[in-house]
């Protein structure tokens, strides 16, 4: 155990907040479980916290391996990897099953091992990997819009486009995303007016074909208008389900929680585990518990800041801001929609909500903020021995 904490390199805090963010999610998500049990046919349990665990346990294993793994390496990496996310993605959509009348191309059966893998988390990790390389390449060059189009604007549009038809809250977050980082790159904002106009007329025109042919994509722009709809105007609309039930979740958990276990709403709430993980967390653990959590993601967000700032290229500077600014993003908006301040996307909580994917995508993220922060210390170290040398060189004479 000593030896595995001696070659656990980065910043310290952040594997803290990773781990602590795993250990308190074991409580909420085998407590949240038990819907998911009865819906199987079973009153077993304890197979989701095992299935918990070792979705996590493989999540860090993947954290300590990236995070091993020089920053700079993933330059080339993303060149390589941004095709076979591409691949990834068509044969996704191929062979994207059905459920219950409505199109859920978003993952890809691995007939091997028997399982199932979300291919837009993935392609996430990859895209903004992709494009901190490309900004920090061109940063101190004249940007011009006519010679961005193909090596940056075409590879963020294909993605985009591929992951539209099955998840739009995941294509938007991954859009705004993308448009922040490339802010933060310097990108001229004139030319990010136009790339934001090109978004909303592409997206009118998917509606619309969908519109003309439901057939192609059954119910899913209904849902995404529908879902709309009903945040904007709750009076005129039936109540959400989904949203009403995580209300009296959160409304009965009050300051302190009904305790460990003792939800009530999870027994009624879908996707109890997963995208309302939040909505159960405050209702066991009432509002200290949903604030212990917020808090931990500003701290990882202040870390995150941190990292970057301290980073020796602009490469990883883009890069840890890349990476790290959607988890907490992502964070914040699975809270948003629990409290219904933000219409349901289906964002799970991360490294907090069940789901294999989700946990291994931001160990891969957070991993690679890690290499970042590494080769920081490395350079410190570095800069440490240089300084000393000279004496050691003058204690030997003597």
């Amino acid at each position: 155990m000593q030896a595995l904490f001696k070659n656990i390199k980065g910043d310290r805090l952040i594997w803290a907040i990773a781990a602590l963010l795993a250990i308190l999610s074991f409580l909420p998500v085998y407590s949240a479980s038990s819907n998911l049990a009865y819906k199987g046919g079973s009153a077993n349990t304890f197979g989701f916290f095992i299935k918990h665990f070792m979705h996590l346990f493989l999540g860090f294993a993947i954290m300590y391996g990236v995070h091993k793994i020089p920053y700079r390496y993933f330059k080339g990496l993303s060149l390589f990897m941004m095709p076979v996310v591409l691949v990834l993605l068509v044969i996704t959509m191929l062979q994207g099953t059905t459920i219950d009348g409505a199109n859920a191309s978003r993952w890809i059966q691995i007939p091997i091992v028997g399982m199932s893998f979300q291919t837009s988390t993935f392609a996430y990790v990859v895209l903004m990997v992709y494009v901190s390389r490309y900004m920090s390449k061109i940063k101190d060059e004249v940007i011009t819009f006519k010679d961005s189009i193909l090596p940056l604007w075409l590879p963020v549009f294909l993605v985009l486009v591929l992951i539209l038809p099955a998840n739009f809250s995941t294509t938007a977050i991954m859009f705004l995303m993308v448009l922040m980082l490339v802010f933060l790159g310097g990108y001229p904002i004139r030319y990010l007016v136009l790339i934001v106009g090109s978004g909303v007329l592409m997206l009118g025109m998917f509606v619309l074909v969908a519109k003309a042919f439901p057939d192609a994509m059954p119910n899913r722009v209904d849902t995404w208008i529908s879902r709309v709809e009903n945040f904007a105007n709750p009076e005129d609309t039936a109540a959400d389900y989904q949203i009403e039930k995580a209300k009296i979740a959160i409304a009965t958990g009050g300051i302190q929680g009904v305790g460990p276990g003792k939800s009530i709403q999870k027994n009624f709430l879908p996707q109890s585990s997963s995208d309302f993980i939040f909505a159960i967390i405050i209702e066991e653990y009432g509002l200290i518990g949903g604030l212990f959590i917020m808090i931990l993601y500003m701290w990882l967000l202040f870390r995150i800041v941190i990292v970057s700032q301290k980073s020796d290229t602009v490469f990883g500077k883009l890069l840890v801001l890349g990476v790290g600014l959607p988890i907490v993003f992502q964070a914040l908006i699975n809270m948003a929609v629990a409290v219904e301040l933000f219409p349901v996307t289906g964002q799970t909580l991360p490294l907090i909500s069940s789901g294999g994917t989700s946990i291994w995508m931001t160990c891969m993220a957070v991993g690679i903020i890690l290499s970042v922060s590494a080769k920081r210390e490395e350079l410190k170290e570095q800069e440490e021995t240089e300084e000393e040398s000279p004496l050691e060189i003058l204690s030997e004479t003597i």
